[in-house]
């Protein structure tokens, strides 16, 4: 029962088995998910490009600038 209307019960959507929601019709905004999906992919792009001119600028790899800003930060 929800707070607000004590008389009716919640609604919960059926149980669907792993994947099916990715293959089923849904009322869902596919055309805002697209875009969601444009941001990250190019937020990614952004993300390697920046490691690969931390690369290029430091002469070491991502794992080697992790461990000079830890050594930075604690020592």
């Amino acid at each position: 029962m929800t707070p607000d209307t004590p008389d009716k019960p919640y609604l919960y959507e059926p149980v669907e088995r792993f994947g099916e929601g990715l293959t089923t019709q849904r009322p869902w905004n596919k055309g805002a998910l697209a875009a969601v999906e444009l941001l990250n992919g190019r937020v990614a792009m952004l993300g390697f490009l920046a490691a690969l001119i931390g690369e290029a600028a430091s002469g070491k790899g991502i794992v080697g600038q992790l461990g000079a800003l830890v050594r930075l930060l604690l020592g």
